[in-house]
């Protein structure tokens, strides 16, 4: 019974198991849960889950080290530093080596022809707008049309003259030599949460291994040559020197905190950033513009330098692990319910046919118990002229008699209920009318349409609206052994006794209690076992008859209830 209250909380609910003993499910039980189990520990291992984490807080300083000599057109041999050629670049962790230039020099402020652009050409000075400028302009114009060449005219502009007329680079690069440059690069990290504190040049590392160390036989060395590192990324330096580019250096820090396993050592790797084919971007490769000034003969003039070069940016990317017993439980805890795949698989295995059927159809019985809903009860019906038992859905609106059924199942028969039963009926020296009785063919008017036995009542209800045969024929309640199975009151008060021995005669004797007996003793008799989730339902004719051996005092009865297979208890306390 339900409590009520404070007492609804003292209750405990819990799964109901179904245990099998079985030698191949016992064997695949424990061996899928060892595979689980090595899974499990497998992964907590390889990802160290049994650790807390922190990732990396990082700071990158770069030295590059290398000269070169090129001869510059118009100004010749010019030795290349790494002032020259990496001291232009500002940017945090990353730095700029010049590999290609284009020069244009002796510049000064002065008037002089634009250079044609796209067909940007003049005829008078009508076409040249006076202070006008574009983005693609060197100066802004001055509303004159002069001689570009001896072909050409364009407009005339106020800039520092000659302008840049040069766009392609020259090929091969002019510093294609910075392929032999080499950089030092120095990376302190910390893990804040660990207070762990490292560097990539590590404490054996002194001068005299900086300067000997090479990528090629060690991997932990900080000092890298640009060719190596540009080889590394999948690229060619030649060809990248040409228009530029950029290139990631990653180094990665995976480090275990732990006492009996720490390690803490970087890993390099190098890949391109950006877009390298040159004919599918608008703006290929990496360039821009710087001056040197001087003054001649009191006038500033300039020489301008397009620079063309690989900037190199360092990434650094990292976390750290140290043993924490809460992490090592949550791990524990999100894993066990893994387990539940064994289950999973052992009731998809008994469940299909590559498993016995009849352990499989056991199990489902033994395991699952289900309750329909009282608008999808499902009624069990069992006429005496076939050997079937029909499932229907009940209706209020139609005769249980005419509803086609869902579905039609075999009898299954209670062997136990027929001996018991069987070993307590005496014979009977009553005479009984014939089974192959006649009806009265005037009686059939008495009787409702759906009747087919002559014996039926009529009833209000549809769900009582039921017969004991599908076609016209004698009745079931005439059959002898319908006296002797479901009448009889030595059988019913047998059955009684057998379940509460001690009970009263007085209390044996009641109505109800033998009425309802016999209820039971019909289901048993004509459904044996009934289907699983179904209530049987009784003909009207089988009804009346027990209602006429064994009536109620006041004449009042409950009706149709549609519930399950009643107990021998039930029985006995006067319920169906």
């Amino acid at each position: 019974m339900p409590c009520s209250g404070l007492l609804g909380f003292c209750q405990y609910e819990t799964n109901k198991l179904v245990r099998i003993q079985s030698l191949r499910l016992g064997s695949m039980k424990w061996s899928l849960n060892g595979f689980i189990l090595l899974f499990i520990c497998i992964m907590m291992l390889w990802n160290r889950k049994y650790q807390e984490f922190d990732l990396v807080v990082s700071s990158v300083t770069t030295k590059v080290k290398g000269v070169a000599q090129t001869n510059l057109p118009g100004i010749g041999n010019v030795v290349w530093d790494v002032v020259d050629y990496s001291g232009h670049s500002l940017d945090k962790n990353s730095f700029f080596v010049i590999t290609n230039v284009i020069v244009t020099k002796n510049q000064k402020q002065g008037k002089c022809p634009e250079v044609p652009r796209n067909g940007r050409l003049c005829r008078t000075d009508k076409d040249c707008e006076k202070g006008a400028w574009d983005q693609q302009s060197h100066g802004i114009q001055t509303g004159s049309c002069v001689k570009f060449d001896v072909l050409r005219k364009t407009c005339e502009i106020s800039a520092w003259c000659p302008v840049e007329t040069k766009t392609n680079p020259q090929r091969p690069a002019l510093l294609a030599a910075a392929e032999n440059f080499t950089v030092l690069i120095k990376n302190n990290i910390r893990f804040p949460a660990f207070n762990f504190i490292r560097r990539n040049i590590l404490p054996n590392m002194n001068d005299a291994y900086l300067r000997s160390c090479h990528r090629g036989n060690d991997s932990l060395c900080p000092i890298f040559r640009l060719g190596d590192i540009v080889q590394e990324a999948g690229e060619k330096f030649s060809e990248m020197a040409v228009e530029g580019g950029v290139i990631g250096i990653q180094i990665k820090w995976d480090c275990n905190l732990d006492r009996l396993m720490q390690r803490c050592l970087p890993k390099y790797s190098f890949r391109r950033l950006d877009e390298k084919e040159s004919n599918k971007t608008l703006y290929p490769g990496l360039n821009f513009r710087y001056a040197k000034y001087n003054t001649v003969n009191g006038v500033e003039e300039r020489t301008l330098y397009k620079a063309f070069g690989i900037r190199f940016d360092v990434m650094v990317f990292g976390q750290a692990g140290k043993f924490s017993f809460i992490q090592l439980i949550i791990y524990i805890g999100s894993t066990l319910s893994y387990y539940a795949l064994t289950t999973i698989l052992i009731d998809m295995l008994i469940g299909t046919s590559c498993y016995s059927a009849e352990v499989g159809q056991n199990f489902s019985e033994k395991k699952v118990e289900s309750v329909q809903d009282k608008q999808k009860c499902i009624l069990s019906v069992s006429y005496v002229d076939e050997n079937n038992i029909r499932l229907v859905k009940r209706s209020q609106k139609k005769s249980l008699q005419d509803i086609k059924p869902v579905s039609v199942q075999p009898r299954k028969e209670d062997i136990g209920h027929l001996r018991a039963v069987l070993s307590l009926v005496q014979p009977g020296h009553d005479a009984q009318p014939p089974l192959d009785h006649k009806p009265d063919p005037n009686s059939k008017s008495r009787h409702p349409v759906w009747c087919k036995c002559n014996c039926c009542t009529p009833s209000s209800v549809p769900q009582e609206e039921l017969c004991c045969r599908q076609s016209d024929g004698t009745c079931i309640t005439l059959s002898p052994l319908f006296d002797q199975l479901v009448l009889r009151r030595s059988l019913l008060e047998a059955v009684l006794l057998y379940l509460d021995p001690l009970s009263l005669p007085a209390d044996r004797g009641q109505n109800a209690a033998l009425r309802h007996c016999a209820y039971r003793q019909y289901i048993t008799w004509r459904f044996g076992v009934p289907p699983n989730d179904t209530h049987p339902a009784i003909p009207s004719c089988c009804v009346w008859r027990i209602r006429e051996e064994y009536p109620s005092p006041d004449g009042q009865y409950s009706g149709f209830r549609p519930v399950r297979v009643a107990s021998m208890k039930a029985c006995a306390n006067g319920e169906l």
